[in-house]
């Protein structure tokens, strides 16, 4: 990779999951100065909502969102030399590149490089992987994945931060990206601007850590945050900044004059944000150990993070697979008036009973009973008191896609022939959706192998 160019780099994440405010972006790049734009779509959830997706179209499956805001920033991004980091590939990066290079064009933009990194999917090989000797055991339960291959609708490797800095070094203004790690939207710009190598585990771990606090966009920068009367415009909240420094330190902000709040509570709650052990952070470049960071308040809305450790990368990516597991359905209904939660649960038991008259029963193990506002959030922590208003929300899942169709056909019933204060029907008949489950395993890194293409946008 190439020596320093400049210091500090300035990564920003504008999108901290697919459907998350396209402000983010769009104010990212216009309210102050900026380097790298980052946009963290995916999600192991969102991966099979995009594979079904590319089932009805195999011209998509990626996130179209990502286009939508390619269209909104690319001329200012252009303008002010700020490049673009996107794992909107989803399961179809190819896609996603086409899609990017027609908005380039469309703008009349001229000399911009689009970059699309292929490798993650390994759908196709899962045979012969597991002829050769990959188990893809669950890392769950501990089955081979052999069990429900039958049923594989995708396998993506989480790749890391190496083939996004190989991109930028080849020159793309825009790097498109399927499965990789969310770290590593931040991480490779890093890895590109300061020439860092497989071997430098610190600094590498200190990129992991700078990617983890910002990958959930303005949850570092005062959202979800408990103190959230200290946290001020939150209409306004401004979305995270790393200020990244060669020495591996960095320090978390947001642009100036912005709402929101940057300080080492805000910064700490982020870390904790789907931490497993704190001593071995473990992602595809470095296994970070996340009880070596210091931070420390470096004025108002900055938190600079140093002090970072690392340890070398294990011999195995993380490979996130979907299969196809049944059929689910869900609905709701609102029950208002006295002895709101006593009737709600009326209404589910009726709804269950009136199903087995019919033949059709599920075990308790495939429905789904909640009574939002009764304190289903915080069952046992928060006391809920006697609401005048409950929301009844009621499903199942099956195997046997009729048994969740016949299902739909009982909450609309209950309007008239269930207890008074039975209201808001207004969705229509749940109606069977298949279900998409996750299957998390591992891979030799000598199986994988990554791609990088970039090219100019031909007007």
């Amino acid at each position: 990779m190439s020596a320093t160019r400049r210091s500090p780099v300035l990564v920003a994440n504008g999108q901290g999951f697919w459907g998350d405010s396209p402000l983010g972006p769009v104010r990212l790049v216009r309210e102050g100065p900026l380097h790298y734009l980052t946009l963290d779509y995916l999600a192991e959830v969102t991966m099979s909502i995009m594979q079904k997706q590319k089932r009805r179209d195999p011209n998509t499956g990626y996130a179209t969102d990502f286009i939508k805001m390619l269209d909104r920033v690319m001329p200012e991004c252009m303008a002010k030399g700020i490049r673009i980091i996107a794992n909107a590939g989803g399961v179809n990066p190819d896609a996603c590149r086409r899609a990017a290079a027609d908005v380039i064009r469309k703008r009349g933009l001229k000399g911009v490089r689009v970059g699309a990194i292929a490798g993650d999917d390994i759908l196709a090989d899962l045979p012969a992987l597991i002829e050769s000797g990959e188990e893809f055991r669950n890392l769950d339960t501990g089955e081979p994945l052999t069990k429900v291959l039958d049923r594989v609708e995708c396998a993506n490797v989480y790749i890391g931060a190496f083939p996004i800095a190989e991109a930028l070094e080849k020159g793309a203004h825009v790097v498109v990206a399927g499965r990789c790690t969310d770290p590593a939207l931040v991480g490779g710009p890093i890895v590109y601007e300061f020439g860092w190598g497989p071997n430098d585990v610190d600094k590498l771990a200190a990129a992991t850590v700078a990617g983890h606090i910002v990958e959930c966009g303005a949850q570092c920068t005062g959202g979800n945050f408990s103190q959230w009367r200290e946290v001020k415009d939150m209409a306004r909240i401004g979305y995270p900044i790393a200020e990244c420094s060669p020495d591996g330190s960095f320090v978390i902000t947001k642009h100036d004059g912005t709402g929101g709040l940057v300080d080492v509570r805000t910064v700490t709650s982020q870390l904790l944000y789907e931490m497993g052990d704190p001593k071995r952070y473990i992602g595809p470049d470095v296994v970070a150990d996340f009880t070596t960071i210091r931070m420390e308040q470096a004025g108002k809305d900055r938190v600079r993070v140093t002090g970072v450790k690392g340890s070398p990368a294990t011999d195995t990516y993380k490979v996130s697979i979907a299969y196809r597991n049944g059929w689910k359905a869900q609905g709701q209904l609102t029950i208002a008036g006295p002895d709101a939660v006593a009737k709600a649960k009326l209404c589910a038991e009726v709804v269950f009973d009136r199903l087995a008259l019919d033949g059709v029963t599920f075990a308790e193990s495939e429905k789904l009973v909640e009574l939002v506002g009764s304190g289903v959030c915080h069952e046992g922590i928060v006391a809920a008191g006697d609401p005048t208003e409950v929301v009844l929300r009621i499903g199942v899942k099956s195997q046997d896609e009729k048994k969740v169709a016949r299902f739909g056909y009982e909450l609309a019933p209950l309007v008239t022939s269930g207890p008074p204060g039975v209201t808001g029907f207004a969705g229509g008949r749940p109606a069977p959706t298949e279900i998409i489950a996750y299957w998390p395993a591992l891979i030799s890194k000598r199986r994988v192998k990554t791609t990088v293409t970039v090219e100019e946008v031909a007007l």
